[in-house]
């Protein structure tokens, strides 16, 4: 699973991808360009805005989320894809199970479950 860390990247996702709200997590995806990390099958980049906090509470939601992705995307995230998770207020206290549920309940939403798509050879 690979990182999102350019601004470039997390502007791209949220333009042309599309995006689902769960109580615990807002979850973005987009497929990956072309030109995208040959290397990673997935890669998921994590924000959390000052609306939820200061740095000390960002960084623990931010925590969280890196967790929650860690236990839900290796098996339910399809390959090809770029995830951007933002953390909200609810992120903080939400149960750990709840906030995985989010997570993949997201993946499902948004279509971005299962393996990638075969390509068709004509």
């Amino acid at each position: 699973m690979g990182r999102l860390r350019k601004r470039a990247d997390f502007l791209r996702v949220a333009a042309s991808g599309r995006k689902w709200a769960a109580p615990g997590v807002i979850v973005q995806a987009d497929r990956m360009p072309a030109d995208g990390t040959p290397d990673a099958d997935i890669r998921v980049g994590f924000t959390v805005t000052r609306k939820v906090g200061g740095s000390v509470i960002r960084n623990r939601a931010r925590r969280r989320l890196r967790a929650a992705a860690a236990a839900a995307m290796p098996g339910q995230a399809r390959a090809g894809f770029d995830f951007v998770l933002i953390g909200r207020q609810a992120t903080l206290t939400r149960p750990f199970p709840a906030l995985v549920g989010d997570v993949t309940a997201a993946l499902t939403r948004l279509g971005a479950t299962g393996p990638a798509p075969q390509k068709q050879e004509s």
